[in-house]
């Protein structure tokens, strides 16, 4: 489908490019045709038989082209023809096909509602499936149907969803590809939905078979339905009777349920009464005891008796209502299980027919589960009737111990019958109790066990009701099945019969577990002996505990020394402590008693001095008073008593110096001792540490011991576990043994109670296979075990093989390396192809413009030859004629033109064959263009993926000036930080010094350095401000850069436009050189072209103009930013630098050395300082004597000085102070700053560098950009320099065609006789044409100065201009005087006027324009000025602000440098000034402290005075006694004013101490706490983990016991159960020791095995030994094979890059061979197409001739009756003058300048005959007179007659200064030049394709039409936008013609909108010119 709709397309593609192909080609002639019509109008000839040999000529080219047109015609006809028949055959394909597919569809459609049908039933029965499944198992069992049944809905509903509506593209025969793809794409899904359907339907039709199989045959659906329904009644009758037997199972369990409570009730009644009355059988025997006779305890005997028979009546009765009730139960689960049987055996038939109901299935097989499940628990219950059947027997042997209880009661005492009694009675009602506790719960058991088999018969009840449906269909079938239920039902009577007798074999199976309990019984004992090794090892365990916790005891008694120890450590310093205290103390009163010795010996030399006062006083007295000698010798005896007073007091001086001598001994020997004590203290201190150390030490070691246990105790645990585990294990298989052996026994038993031999030799083949099986299934195990260890082998093995596959992988992962390097190789050489294929890409391209060029060339070519043609047509005809003024000139001239033509045709053969050589490269670069187009779209995917990573870019480039603004708000965030109070960061110079300052100094402020900081501030947000308009400018600079990007496009499009006309030019040059022999039609045309490339180059200009100021601008704008970017680099190099400076002042990594200089600096002070000080501390010593001194001299004056001084010192010390806080203030906000100013510089440096990279793309940018400028302004100035040659040339041209014209002017003057009538244009026609060029230069001139030269020769031009309107004005009134009759000419000129009113308008238009124009650009150059001035300002100004910003940072940096300098001499100052503070300040202290004692010690020395003077008095008086109280008393006093005075100022200092001691206590305290702190945590960890390690030991402690009690229990119940199997034990002896010896058998053969499996292992770990080394050998040769495989590897690769160099170049060669080959298959076929082509146009042109002819025949006629007219009309207007030429004479006489008018005169004299000597007269009289009344004499008797005027051409050369003859010349040659319009073709029907829809404009047409050749000669692929304006500004209105032709004209003088059928211009690109159809016609 896919290959025939593949062919269809290429066959449509082809047919429809030959048709685009022959249309262009058409289109191309039927314009040359038009051209050639237009053209022909315009020629005129003077005479007939020259116009009849044209006409013929003409006509015979129209033949000709109309047989081409015809040949084309009928080929396209054909072609047509060809096309159109395809295209019924594809149609009637594609109808016929698409009828196949609707007749599929239906078929489909019917066969899917089939389906549809078939599968809804299906639907509806999987619907009732899953309902019946869901009420059966409500839940997994559902869900695969679900999920089917809901694919195929979905799939059903998808096919659905399809609209019907999908079909109906096949109804409509217009069929698209993309319909089709969409159809074949429905039909792929349609036919796999079919396929699955057709799968489902043979699915559901094999259900079909094996159900109809089933049934008996294969039948219809009928059929099938029928037995449906018999199976659904079926289905409803089991379910029935499935009901019926729950419902009798339901009451038979009702029943059972309540015999059992009514015997449990009556149970544990009887156990109650049995309770009480055992009870009081207690009470009463320890009441009783030993006094009770023998008779009470007889009928105590005898009641126990009674009461155990009924026990033992009740339990039988019981047992036996037990066994009816599991009878029961075995009868309906018997029933159940013959259901299900039957059931199984009704599924297994219907698996035919219900496959889908497997799931059905499922849920009965879990059913079926369940009933074994319940057979299980019935083989439960036969196990509990044997535990009953053993509670008898054990209730017979406690019967039977009565007895002898009984008998030894009748034998033995009394008492002792009583103690064994009661003993046997107490054990007999604990086993009693125990054996009714083992009941209830296996009551208790049973009762669950009932509840969960009727919650299973709900269950099955819930299912069968779901099965219900089920069982409806399988009615029929149980019809058949009831016969055999029947025979079932006489075998269920049989097996009950057997069942009996079963019964009976049962109670001897019971005799038989007994003796397999005595054997259970051995193997409990052997548990017993395991349980006692477990206890012993529990021991063992025990005791490691036991040790443990001894050991952690040792360790907690350990640690409690230790603390103890280190309590007695703290003692002892705390005693030390107070020793130290102590002998502090004794120190103080030492110096208080010496301070006190001092006293008094001041006190005493002041008494001493006052007694020598009161002696001399007394000499002074002894004097005066001489004449008394009584007197004198009381006096005498006063004085001697004095004297012994003063030999006493001296005694007394004498001993208190030898005290206070002793005094300062015991001082200093208290000093040595305090010594002594602090050496001993530090001692004690270093021990406590050791001890601390030794305590972590032991602490460490104890957390090891601990973790050690802990592990040992979790091993032990484990260990514990294990065993636990182990014994757990050994239980579980002890159990499962014994159920073994039971279910063995069982089986034996039945084997014995078999009565056919058979049954027991298939019985105990079962037993023995089943021993068989438990064997295999150990050993299989065993191997199990081995194969896992086997496994870990093969596993070491593996990861051994795996490291060799590492390594293997590695080498692949090399050559993999290696073959990428072979890709990129590969890749590299697909690229250099690549460039190879790119550059003949180009070189195809440059081939194909040069071909273009070569089109070109040709077109002009073949338009010049028709041109050359045609004249020599014309010349021919003029030879032809008989010429009786001719000259021999003419021949000569004729020779000439003929020389040129054969020049012209060799030149023509030539090119031809060029074009030829240029076909065939056309021919093979269209095969290297298809590479090219290949490799083009392999580099468009990679400009795809080239404009994603563009984009990406972009997208960075947004991010990054995303991070920029982020930046930039960041900086802002920092400003506003920065103008808050400075943050408090780290300090630079962090030293001690610095911040004991800080503390000292408080938080005083200083405004010094506030207006710094915001000077900073200010500059910082001037630099933020810079940065923004930084990254404006960035911006703004990207955006012109996009518009540079466009303007490059502009600029590209502007050069490709320049190229093509520099092709149009060279094509030009080339006609000149061809035509520069004097052609003047192809002058003119050239003239017209180069008026029409004058605009086009204008306009050019003009934009080109636009864009280079543009350009400029751009540039102007770049390079002014460029500016301010370098100044803003260099501005923030600057700042970088200093940043960079700043931060090796800050940095700490570049400070290292700064730092290291500051502080030698510092140490150089400090000990200067150092210095200082100790001069100071020795001038304040000096001071301190000299202040002591004073004070014990001068008193209280002294005092005075030192006071003023010291407050001297403290202002000058608060000056001071306030300074160094000032100056620290200042030196923090600084160092602020400096902190903000790093900071602003980091962040200040990564925007520059981001910056940077942007200036960098964008200077790569700009560099491009000018670049590409240079290279167009240089282009644009060869393009210049070209049109400067070409001007020259054309020159050159002008002066050839005024030779040309002087050469006409003499051919005219012979061929006078010769009239014309050519068409004219009126005069003022020129005006416009005279302005244009001006208007160009207008336009090509940026300049304003130009402009103005311009607008000045404008006016002068509007000012003749209006002269010639005033001139013509006053002529238009003497011509409608003299000419009134003349209606008609009086319109024509009123037309001319009009017209030349409108042209004056049009002028004053533009010059207003221009005006306007020049105002713009005027206003524009001065807001670009103003612009420009605004930028270099602010350029300027951000000039200056960037060196207002270095000079700033200059500034900042001294100002930083002078304050660091300052901070370090004030902080050297601070120093030397807070040591000197403290100095004073101690200094101050003590001599504060010595003025109080001086001060004090006056006080008491007055008051001494005072006490002596009164006592003196009293001496005087007599009073002795007094005296001395009076002393002692002051004495007293004194002392103890001195002990207050001393106590004052110990407390003073002991106060000073005390806060010097309590900070360092406080420090020393916080240290201790710390310490305490750590030490209690680990105290508390410490006791936590004790905690949890005790409660761990204590918790398994307590386990341990629980589980001790529980084995103990256990044992207990062992020895019970021991106790009452032992009897039993002694029977099964003998079995045991059987069984033990098959044991041993089976020992030893496990044995053997585990022996062989020694063996095995030992073998298979010398295997892996030597797999081992085989493995390491296998490795070595691995390791060589690899190094081979390299070298093997490495020549391999050199063989293959060898032939891939081969292989290259064969395919090279092949290339080469093939490229030629093509270019021959191409050159063959192009042949072929052209003969084919050649073939077909001479078939069509000679059916043209021969219709052709007939016509020329017919236009021969005509021609001949038309001569012989104008041969009379030649005739008739012999000798008459030209009305038109007359008129133009007499116009052209009032244009010319007045100095030329004389050669008018002459010319308008030769005109009307008259000699030249009587015009020279006239002409002299004219100097004379004037020559107006001379013109109105000649011409005042005529009537004068409109001429119309010749348009005149400006050229570059010829301007208003020319001559009247050669103006004249050149409008003859102009008229005599042909413009031929092509004629309207008869083809009507084609339409040319990609053509407009025809539009009559009248004025385009007649624009085209008379354009003067400008549109006419233009080809169409030439036609270009800038000339549509100008070539519809010519008018093609006339005048009337002559008087002959009347008011008709003729048909060509008309305008064409009137006479001919308009053709509107067809636009047709150069894409669809001749060129390039063939160029498509080529590719196809």
């Amino acid at each position: 489908m896919s290959s025939w709709l593949g062919g269809l397309g290429s066959g449509l593609g082809q047919s429809l490019g030959q048709v685009s192909g022959s249309l262009s080609t058409f289109t191309g002639q039927i314009s040359n045709f038009t051209k050639d019509m237009l053209l022909e109008g315009v020629e005129e000839v003077g005479d007939a038989a020259t116009e009849l040999q044209v006409s013929n000529s003409k006509l015979a080219e129209v033949e000709a082209a109309h047989a081409t047109q015809k040949s084309e015609y009928d080929r396209l006809k054909k072609l047509h023809a060809e096309l159109e028949e395809k295209l019924e055959a594809s149609e009637i394909q594609i109808k016929r096909q698409s009828a196949e597919y609707r007749i599929l569809l239906q078929q489909k459609d019917v066969e899917i509602s089939h389906l549809k049908a078939r599968q809804n039933g299906l639907q509806e029965e999987v619907q009732k499936l899953q309902q019946s499944a869901q009420s059966a198992s409500v839940g997994p069992a559902v869900l695969p149907v679900a999920t089917t049944s809901s694919t195929t809905t979905s799939s059903s509903s998808t096919f659905l969803s399809r609209p019907s509506g999908s079909h109906q593209g096949f109804h409509g025969d217009e069929m698209d590809l993309s319909d089709v793809l969409w159809s074949q794409q429905e039909i792929n899904r349609l036919s796999t939905e079919v396929m699955r359907l057709e799968a489902e339907v043979a699915h559901w039709r094999r259900m079909s078979q094996t159900s109809t199989a089933a049934g008996g045959g294969n039948g219809d659906q009928g059929e099938i339905l029928k037995l449906q329904r018999t199976i659904k009644e079926l289905r409803e009758e089991m379910s029935r009777e499935v009901d019926e037997h729950q419902h009798e199972l339901a009451a038979l369990q009702d029943a059972q349920r309540q015999k059992m409570a009514d015997i449990t009730r009556r149970h544990r009644e009887e156990l109650a009464e049995y309770e009480e009355r055992i009870e009081e059988l207690e009470e009463q025997n320890q009441s009783g005891g030993g006094q009770v006779s023998s008779a009470p305890d007889a009928s105590k005997l005898l009641e126990l008796q009674k009461t155990i028979r009924s026990l033992e009546e009740t339990a039988e009765q019981r047992e036996k209502q037990v066994s009816e009730l599991s009878a029961s139960l075995e009868e309906a689960e018997r029933k159940l299980a013959s259901l299900q049987l039957e059931k199984d055996d009704a599924q297994e038939e219907n698996t035919g027919l219900l496959e889908n109901y497997t799931r059905l299935q499922a849920s009965v097989t879990e059913l079926q589960t369940r009933v074994q499940e319940q057979e299980g628990k019935s083989l439960q219950k036969a196990q509990l009737d044997h535990e009953i059947q053993v509670l008898r027997k054990n209730l017979a042997a406690a019967e039977k111990e009565i007895e002898q209880l009984k008998e030894l009661a009748e034998t033995k005492p009394q008492e002792e019958v009583e103690h064994a009694d009661i003993l046997e009675l107490n054990t007999i009602i604990g086993t009693l109790r125990q054996e009714k506790d083992i009941l209830e719960q296996e009551k208790l058991e049973l009762q669950e066990k009932l509840k969960v088999a009727e919650e299973q018969v709900i269950s099955h009840k819930a299912a069968e009701s779901g099965e219900s449906e089920a069982v409806e269909d399988l009615k029929a079938e149980l019809e058949r099945r009831e016969k055999a239920l029947k025979a079932t039902m006489e075998e269920r009577d049989t097996l009950m019969s057997e069942l009996e007798e079963l019964d009976q074999q049962n109670q001897e199976a019971t005799q038989h577990m007994i003796s397999v309990k005595d054997q259970l019984s051995s193997q409990l004992k052997d548990t017993e002996a395991q349980l006692i090794k477990l206890t012993a090892e529990l021991n063992a365990t025990k005791d490691q505990k036991k040790t443990l916790e001894q050991e952690l005891e040792t360790q907690k008694d350990k640690i409690s020394q230790s603390a103890f120890t280190l309590n007695d450590l703290h003692m002892g310093k705390q005693q030390l402590e107070h020793t130290v205290k102590e002998l502090k103390d004794k120190l103080r009163q030492a110096q208080e008693q010496n301070k006190e010795a001092r006293g008094e010996v001041s006190s005493l030399k002041k008494t001493l001095k006052q007694r020598d006062e009161e002696l001399s006083a007394a000499k002074v007295h002894l004097e005066k008073a001489g004449d008394r000698k009584a007197e004198e010798q009381g006096t005498k005896e006063e004085l001697a008593g004095r004297e012994k007073e003063i030999s006493d007091l001296r005694r007394q001086l004498d001993e208190t110096k030898s005290s206070h001598e002793k005094v300062l001994s015991e001082d200093y020997e208290l000093k040595m001792e305090n010594r002594k004590l602090k050496m001993e203290n530090e001692e004690t201190l270093g021990k406590v540490e050791e001890l601390n150390r030794q305590m972590m030490e032991s602490q460490m070691a104890l957390n090891r011991t601990v973790r050690e246990k802990e592990t040992r105790i979790e091993a032990l645990k484990l260990e514990k576990s294990q065993l636990e585990g182990e014994l757990q294990q050994v239980e579980k298989t002890l159990t499962e043994q014994g159920k073994q052996y039971q279910q063995t026994i069982d089986d034996l038993t039945r084997a014995r109670s078999m009565d056919a031999s058979a049954l027991q030799m298939e019985h105990e083949r079962a037993i023995k296979l089943n021993q068989e099986k438990d064997m295999e299934i150990a050993q299989l195990k065993r191997d199990n075990e081995q194969l896992a260890s086997d496994h870990r082998d093969t596993n070491e093995m593996l990861s051994i093989t795996v490291s060799g596959q590492k390594q293997l992988t590695d080498l692949l992962q090399e050559k993999d390396a290696f073959m990428e390097t072979l890709k990129q190789n590969a890749a590299d050489m697909q690229i250099e192809m690549e460039n190879s294929i790119s550059a003949a890409t180009k070189e195809a391209e440059t081939l194909r413009h040069a071909l273009e060029d070569k089109e070109k060339q040709l077109g002009g070519m073949k338009e010049e030859n028709s041109h050359l043609k045609e004249e020599i047509d014309r010349l021919r005809d003029q030879q032809s004629r008989p010429q009786p003024l001719a000259e021999p000139r003419t021949l000569d001239i004729i020779t000439e033109l003929e020389t040129e033509i054969t020049q012209l045709k060799s030149s023509r053969n030539g090119l031809e064959e060029e074009i030829q050589s240029l076909r065939r490269t056309i021919e093979e670069q269209q095969a290297s263009l298809l590479l090219s187009q290949q490799s083009l779209q392999v580099q468009q995917s990679e400009l795809q993926q080239s404009t994603l990573n563009h984009d990406r870019l972009i997208q960075a480039r947004d991010e990054e000036i995303a991070r920029l603004q982020e930046t930039v708000d960041r900086l802002s965030e920092s400003q506003g930080r920065a103008d808050s109070p400075p943050v408090q960061g780290d300090v630079i110079l962090q030293e001690d010094k610095t911040q004991t300052l800080n503390q000292e100094n408080g938080n005083e402020k200083h405004d010094l350095s506030k207006v710094e900081i915001e000077k900073l501030v200010r500059g910082i947000k001037e630099k933020e401000t810079e940065i923004s308009q930084l990254n404006e400018k960035n911006l703004s600079l990207a955006r012109q850069l996009d518009q540079l990007v466009v303007s490059r496009d502009e600029v590209g499009k502007l050069s490709q436009m320049i190229l093509q006309k520099d092709l149009e030019i060279q094509a030009l040059h080339a006609r000149v050189t061809m035509g520069g022999g004097g052609h003047s039609q192809d002058v003119l045309f050239l003239q017209q072209q180069l008026q029409a490339y004058a605009v086009e180059r204008e306009q050019v200009l003009a934009v080109l103009n636009e864009k280079t100021r543009e350009n400029s601008q751009l540039r102007s704008d770049y390079h002014r930013l460029m500016d301010i970017m370098a100044g803003k680099e260099a501005a923030l190099l600057k700042l970088q630098q200093e940043n960079q400076r700043l931060s090796n002042m800050n940095d700490p990594s570049g400070s290292q050395e700064m730092f290291k200089e500051t502080i030698q600096n510092l140490s150089r002070i400090i000990r200067e300082k150092d210095i200082e000080i100790d001069a100071l501390t020795q001038k304040c010593q000096t001071l301190v004597t000299v202040l002591q001194s004073s004070g014990g001299e001068s008193g209280p004056g002294s005092g005075g000085v030192s006071s003023n001084q010291f407050e001297e010192l403290l202002q000058e010390r608060d000056t001071l102070k306030q300074q160094v806080k000032k100056m620290e203030e200042w030196k923090q906000q600084v160092i602020t700053t400096v902190k903000n100013m790093q900071h602003e510089s980091a962040q200040l440096q990564e925007e520059l560098i981001k910056l940077q990279s942007q200036v960098s793309a964008d200077s790569d940018c700009s560099s491009k950009l000018s670049v590409d400028y240079t290279r167009l302004i240089q282009s644009y100035e060869q393009k210049e320099r070209r049109l400067g040659n070409l001007s020259q040339e054309l020159a050159q041209v002008q002066q050839t065609i005024s030779q040309l014209s002087t050469t006409k002017d003499v051919l005219l003057g012979k061929l006078d006789s010769v009239a014309q009538t050519p068409e004219v244009f009126t005069a003022q026609s020129s005006e416009p044409l005279l302005t244009a060029e001006p208007k160009s230069h207008l336009m090509a001139s940026p300049n304003s100065e130009t402009l103005t030269q311009d607008l000045a020769s404008l006016q002068t031009q509007l000012v003749e201009k209006e002269n010639i309107i005033r001139t013509l004005q006053e002529n238009n009134h003497r011509l409608s005087n003299s000419a009134s009759a003349s209606e008609s000419e009086q319109r024509s000129q009123a037309e001319e006027v009009r017209q030349v009113r409108e042209r004056l308008d049009t002028l004053q238009r533009s010059i207003r324009e221009k005006d306007l124009l020049i105002k713009t650009k005027g206003d524009q150059l001065i807001q670009i000025s103003e612009t420009l001035r605004n930028r270099e300002n602010d350029n300027e100004v951000l000039k200056q602000a960037v060196t207002n910003l270095k000079e700033r940072a200059l500034i900042l940096e001294m100002d930083v440098k002078k304050l660091k300098e300052e901070n370090e001499v004030v902080a050297a100052r601070s120093r030397e000034k807070e040591s000197e503070f403290r100095a004073l300040q101690e200094t101050n202290m003590q001599v504060s402290l010595l003025l109080r004692e001086k001060e004090f010690e006056l006080h008491a020395m007055s008051e001494k005075a005072a006490t002596v003077e009164r006592m003196l008095k009293d001496k005087e008086q007599g009073k002795s006694g007094e005296l001395n109280q009076l002393l002692n008393e002051i004495k007293s006093m004194q002392e103890k004013a001195v002990a207050f005075q001393q106590e004052r100022d110990q407390v003073m200092m002991a106060l000073k101490q005390k806060q010097m001691e309590t900070t360092a206590v406080q420090t020393e305290l916080q240290h201790v706490r710390d310490k305490e702190q750590r030490l209690n945590l680990e105290l508390e960890r410490l006791r936590n983990h004790l905690l949890e390690i005790e409660d761990s030991y204590t918790r398994e402690a307590i386990a341990a016991q629980d589980r001790e009690t529980e084995l103990r229990r256990r044992v207990a119940m062992l020895d019970e159960k021991l106790a009452t199997s032992s009897s039993a034990v002694e029977n099964a002896s003998q079995q045991a020791t059987m069984q033990v010896e098959s044991l041993q058998e089976q020992l030893s053969g496990v044995v053997r095995q585990r022996d062989d499996a020694l063996t095995n292992l030992r073998t298979s770990q010398e295997q892996v030994n030597q797999y081992a080394v085989s493995l390491s050998n296998l490795q070595m040769v691995l390791e060589q094979f690899q190094q081979e495989e390299k070298a093997m590897y490495s020549t391999e690769l050199e063989k293959l890059t060898k032939e891939k160099e081969e292989w290259k170049r064969k395919a090279q060669r092949l290339e080469d061979q093939a490229s030629a080959l093509q270019m021959n298959l191409d050159e063959a076929n192009a042949a072929l197409d052209s003969a084919s082509r050649l073939t077909d146009q001479l078939d069509l042109k000679e059916e043209q001739l021969e219709e052709l002819k007939t016509q020329v025949d017919v236009r021969q006629e005509m021609l001949e009756e038309a001569q012989k007219k104008l041969m009379n009309l030649l005739n008739s207007t012999e000798g008459k003058i030209d009305k038109v030429l007359m008129r133009n004479l007499f116009l052209g006489y009032f244009h010319t300048p007045k100095t030329k008018r004389g050669d008018v005169l002459r010319l308008m004299g030769s005109v009307l005959g008259l000699s030249r000597e009587d015009v020279d007269k006239m002409l002299e009289e004219d100097g004379r007179h004037g020559v107006t009344g001379w013109v109105s004499t000649w011409l005042g008797g005529r009537g004068a007659q409109s001429v119309p005027n010749t348009p005149q051409r400006p050229t570059t050369g010829q301007g208003l200064n020319s001559s009247f003859s050669e103006m004249f010349v050149k409008f003859l040659e102009m008229e005599s030049t042909p413009s031929l319009p092509a004629p309207r073709l008869p083809v009507h029907d084609i339409k040319p394709l990609s053509a407009p829809p025809s539009r009559k404009t009248s004025t385009a047409a007649s624009s085209t039409a008379a354009g003067s050749g400008a549109a006419a000669g233009r080809r169409p692929g030439e036609s270009n936008p800038f000339l549509a304006p100008r070539s519809a500004a010519v008018p093609l209105l006339t005048g009337s013609g002559s008087g002959s032709s009347g008011s008709g004209g003729h048909l060509l003088m008309k305008p064409i909108s009137d006479a001919l059928p308009t053709f509107t211009p067809v636009p047709v690109s150069a894409e669809a010119s001749a060129g390039a159809v063939l160029k498509d016609l080529l590719k196809q």
